[in-house]
C-alpha cells in the first residue's frame, strides 16, 4: 500500500520517539550501573586483630565509620584500597590431607576430632577452609610405602584404594559434610618402583617411557575410585617437586618430560575416560624454576590445552634471600588465561619448644599477600595436622603444621600460623575478585578482595616492631585505624 505524506510523517515520528525510548532506557540503565559500584557510604568497618605478645587471635577489636577523606598528606600512612580495578577470581585456601594428618586425627577423643573439623572446615565457628590437597598413595608423610597396585602390575587389574579407606578417606568426608563445598585436588609423589629408572619409589629416578600409558591410566583409576566413595576430585597435579631426588618419593621430570607426558598420555587419557573437566596444574614446585616451565609447555598448544595452570612451593630461597615472589607476578603477565595456585609450604625444622614462634605465622601472612597480589587463585598449606613429633613420617623429615595434635593426651595445640591463615580463609569466599590494595609506607602489606555478597576484606600485615596508626582509603572517605606490632588484621566493610 502506498502511503501518503501524512503516513510518512506519523511513521518517521513513531519511529523516532521509539528511538528516545530506547536511548533513554539505556541511559538509566548506566545509571543505575554506576550506582551499583562498590561505596563506603553510611558503611560499618569490622576489624578482627590477631597480634604478637597479646591474647588477640581473629579478635574483634573495633567497629568503625568511614568519614569524608578527599587528599592523602605524605605525614599520613594509608592503604588505598581501590574497588574499580579488579583482577584474578578466588578459587579457595585450605590444607593437605595427607595420611599423617588423618592418622593422627584417628588417635584424638572423638570430642577433639569434632573440634579440629570445626576449627578448619566451618565458616562460622573456625577458619573455613574450602581447598583441599591429598596424596596419591604414600608420600613421605604416610606411615610407610605403598601403592594401590602389586609391583608389576603394569594393566593395573590389582588397583584398589583399601588402605586409604581406613583413615584417609573417613577425614576427608568428614571434611566436605562440614565444608560443603571442598575443592579437593590430589598430587602423586612418585609412580611404583618397578616403573621407574631406577626401581625405588624414593630417590628420584624417572618414569620409564614402557610405562607413561600405565602410569597415566593410574590416575584416571584413583580419581574414578575416589569419586565411587562420594568424593569428587576437582583435579590433579602432574607430579610433587619434578626436579626434586629426595630420600623420600620422588620422581624427575625435565620441563619437556612433562610436556610431553602431559599432552600425549595424561590429558587424552583423562578425555577419553571422560575425565576432560579435571583441573590439571602443571609444576607443582618452587618459585625459582617456575618460569622455564611455564613457557615450556603453556608454549606448546598442544600440551597448554590440557592444563588449568600451574602450581608452587615456597621452599625456593635456599641462600636465605626473599622469596622470589616476582617470578609469581612475571608467569602471570605472560600467561594470564592460566592459573596460578599455591600448592605447598609449611615451616619446616619441628621443634616441639617452638609451638608459638610468631614468625612462622608471619611467613604465611607476607607470603599469602604477595602470593593473592601477584594473581594466585588459591593457596594450599601443608599437613592441616601433625602429631606432638611433628609426624608421623616414614623418613623423619617432620615439620610443623598450624595445629597439632598430642596423641598422648589428647590435647590440641593451635600454632600462629592457624590464626594467620583464618585471616585470609574465614572472610575471603569462593568467586571474591581481587580489587586494587596499596600501602603507602613499607611497613605494612595489604591485599583486598570484593566477596560475591558486596562486602570487601581488606587484610594487612604490620611487619614493624612498633604500633602504626593508618587510614583506610576507598575514595574520598577513610577510616582511621591503628594495628599492633606484628600483627594481621582482617576489615570487614
Amino acid at each position: 500500500m502506498k502511503l501518503n505524506s501524512l503516513q510518512k510523517l506519523m511513521r518517521n515520528l513513531l519511529l523516532f520517539v521509539l528511538f528516545i525510548s530506547t536511548l533513554t532506557a539505556c541511559t538509566v540503565k548506566k545509571n543505575e550501573d554506576k550506582s551499583a559500584v562498590f561505596s563506603t557510604l553510611n558503611k560499618t568497618l569490622i576489624v578482627y586483630t590477631s597480634a604478637d605478645s597479646t591474647n588477640l587471635r581473629l579478635t574483634k577489636t573495633d567497629s568503625l565509620q568511614f568519614t569524608d577523606f578527599k587528599q592523602a598528606l605524605e605525614t599520613q600512612i594509608c592503604i588505598f584500597v581501590n574497588p574499580n580495578k579488579t583482577f584474578q577470581t578466588f578459587l579457595g585456601i585450605g590444607g593437605a590431607i595427607t595420611d599423617a594428618s588423618a592418622e593422627v586425627f584417628a588417635k584424638l577423643p572423638q570430642n577433639k576430632q569434632d573440634e579440629l573439623i570445626k576449627a578448619y572446615y566451618s565458616k562460622t565457628d573456625g577458619i573455613g577452609y574450602t581447598l583441599a590437597r591429598t596424596n596419591i598413595h604414600s608420600c613421605d608423610f604416610s606411615s610407610q610405602s605403598y601403592t594401590y597396585v602389586d609391583e608389576g602390575d603394569k594393566d593395573l587389574k590389582t588397583f584398589n584404594i583399601e588402605h586409604d579407606k581406613k583413615f584417609r578417606i573417613p577425614l576427608i568426608k568428614k571434611a566436605i559434610e562440614t565444608a560443603g563445598d571442598l575443592t579437593l585436588f590430589a598430587s602423586p609423589w612418585s609412580p611404583p618402583a618397578f616403573m621407574k629408572s631406577n626401581n625405588n619409589m624414593l630417590q628420584g629416578g624417572t618414569l620409564l617411557a614402557d610405562y607413561y600409558q600405565s602410569w597415566a591410566n593410574y590416575y584416571v583409576k584413583f580419581i574414578e575410585r575416589y569419586q565411587k566413595e562420594g568424593i569428587n576430585v576437582w583435579g590433579l597435579t602432574v607430579q610433587n617437586e619434578p626436579m626434586a631426588t629426595q630420600r623420600w618419593e620422588s620422581c624427575i621430570y625435565t620441563a619437556t618430560e612433562e610436556r610431553d607426558f602431559l599432552k600425549n598420555y595424561l590429558g587424552p587419557t583423562l578425555e577419553k575416560a571422560g575425565l576432560a573437566d579435571k583441573k590439571i596444574i602443571v609444576w607443582d614446585h618452587n618459585r625459582d624454576l617456575i618460569s622455564q616451565r611455564a613457557s615450556t609447555i603453556f608454549d606448546d598448544p598442544e600440551a597448554a590445552k590440557y592444563a588449568w595452570g600451574i602450581g608452587f612451593h615456597w621452599y625456593e630461597n635456599w641462600s636465605g634471600g626473599e622469596p622470589m615472589y616476582d617470578n609469581i607476578k612475571k608467569v602471570q603477565e605472560m600467561y594470564p588465561d592460566k592459573n596460578l595456585i599455591f600448592t605447598e609450604g609449611t615451616t619446616e625444622s619441628f621443634n616441639p619448644n617452638r609451638y608459638q614462634i610468631w614468625s612462622n605465622g608471619e611467613r604465611y601472612g607476607k607470603s599469602m599477600i604477595n602470593d593473592f597480589n601477584n594473581g594466585t587463585v588459591g593457596w594450599t598449606d601443608w599437613n592441616i595436622l601433625l602429631d606432638e613429633n611433628g609426624g608421623p613420617n616414614h623418613v623423619q623429615n617432620f615439620c610443623f603444621a598450624p595445629v597439632h595434635g598430642n596423641t598422648t593426651t589428647g590435647e590440641l595445640i593451635y600454632t600462629p600460623s592457624y590464626y594467620f591463615i583464618g585471616h585470609f580463609s574465614k572472610f575471603i569466599d569462593k568467586g571474591a575478585k581481587r580489587v586494587g590494595s596499596t600501602a603507602s609506607r613499607s611497613q605494612l602489606l595489604s591485599t583486598s578482595f570484593l566477596n560475591p555478597n558486596g562486602k570487601m576484606v581488606t587484610v594487612l600485615i604490620n611487619q614493624s616492631d612498633k604500633k602504626v596508626d593508618y587510614f583506610l582509603c576507598v575514595g574520598e572517605q577513610a577510616s582511621a585505624i591503628s594495628i599492633l606490632p606484628h600483627a594481621i588484621q582482617t576489615l570487614i566493610y
